[in-house]
C-alpha cells in the first residue's frame, strides 16, 4: 500500500513515514488528521478507497 501511495502522489509527498505498530493497527494521517483507521474500520483498506481520502488531504 505504501509503495502505490508513493507512486500515486510521489509529486505532492514531502515526506512519509511508516512506524511499525502491534495489534493490528494500520492507520494513514495526512499531517497530523487520521484518513483511514483498521481499528475503527475493522479491516484493512482496499487502495481504491484510500486513494481519494489521501488526494482531497493534499
Amino acid at each position: 500500500m505504501a509503495e502505490k501511495l508513493l507512486v500515486e502522489f510521489k509529486q505532492d509527498i514531502e515526506s512519509f513515514l511508516l512506524i511499525p505498530s502491534t495489534g493490528g493497527r494500520y492507520e494513514v494521517t495526512i499531517n497530523g488528521d487520521l484518513v483511514y483507521s483498521k481499528l475503527k474500520e475493522g479491516r484493512f483498506p482496499e487502495f481504491e478507497e484510500l486513494e481519494p481520502l489521501v488526494k482531497e488531504r493534499l
